[in-house]
């Protein structure tokens, strides 16, 4: 398997803060003429069983997955797992530990909300949520376009659910160490996910890519669906800087919502490692893998 392969190793369904249900997105990336897929679900492995079995079904390669929220100086940072041993029992209590504050945070920000102007924001986003445990603020952003406070999820971020804004409330997630320690443990690939989201200074990401590399990481997302071409060549230096795999993954969300469809963004970087190479063992394969 090269870099010239259409892996998409980025997305999420109804079991965090998507829309679709498993099924539905092995179909479609299937559709898209995806090659290798992974579903990588906020701090939840829940959908695997479902999506490795529709992969199969769909005679589409497959990669456990998952997204774990991070805290780094203060700032969240998302690191994703591939390829791990999802009965990992270290990896399943890590992961039920970052959950855990989802419920008390989302009754925060919809207190934040209500002070705005804003009624009934909870259980209105929690009609959006099919993990009650993973409500987040996209399904406190799709209530609030529903109820046409605004007119799409964006405007929802900019007005209410950023620092600073009436709805955002800060919480504690796992700390970098704890996440990538958890993923490598259970046999997996940790990797930075999509690194220019994060706004952080020269030094601040320095400090992030240094640490990661320090705690076992091994891969950065190069080409991903909130990047921009520029910064696929940026972050493609920084996969060379720092001996990192390169992956790629579309972070498809919706039909609705989503900019980057599954599947269709570039291909990586033939000077580049993929990050599929290091973990071509734990590769569930829906045929002959040769």
């Amino acid at each position: 398997m090269t870099t010239l392969l259409n892996a998409d190793l980025h997305c999420h369904s109804v079991v965090s803060d998507g829309t679709l249900n498993p099924e539905a997105l092995a179909q479609r990336a299937k559709a898209n003429g995806v090659e290798l897929w992974a579903l990588t679900d906020h701090d939840e492995i829940g959908g695997l069983t479902r999506a490795a079995a529709a992969a199969k079904a769909e005679g589409l390669n497959f990669l456990t997955g998952v997204e774990i929220s991070v805290t780094f100086i203060g700032h969240t940072v998302h690191i994703v797992g591939l390829g791990f041993d999802a009965t990992n029992e270290a990896l399943i209590a890590g992961l039920q530990q970052t959950r855990g504050g989802r419920g008390q945070r989302a009754k925060d920000m919809a207190d934040g909300l209500a002070k705005a102007g804003i009624m009934g924001a909870y259980e209105g986003a929690l009609q959006f949520a099919g993990n009650h445990d993973l409500i987040s603020r996209t399904h406190f952003a799709r209530f609030l376009v529903e109820t046409k406070v605004c007119k799409d999820t964006y405007e929802v971020f900019r007005k209410y659910l950023t620092e600073g804004k009436p709805g955002f409330v800060e919480h504690r997630w796992a700390t970098l160490k704890d996440a990538v320690t958890w993923i490598t443990q259970a046999g997996g690939v940790a990797i930075i996910a999509h690194p220019a989201r994060y706004k952080f200074s020269t030094n601040e990401e320095y400090a992030l890519f240094t640490e990661f590399k320090t705690h076992g990481g091994q891969g950065v997302e190069v080409i991903t669906g909130s990047h921009t071409p520029a910064e696929f060549l940026s972050y493609a230096d920084t996969a060379r800087e720092f001996d990192l795999a390169a992956s790629r993954g579309s972070d498809f969300h919706s039909p609705d919502e989503s900019h980057t469809e599954l599947g269709t963004l570039p291909l990586l970087p033939s000077t580049l490692k993929p990050v599929w190479e290091l973990i071509k063992d734990r590769i569930q394969y829906a045929g002959d893998p040769t």
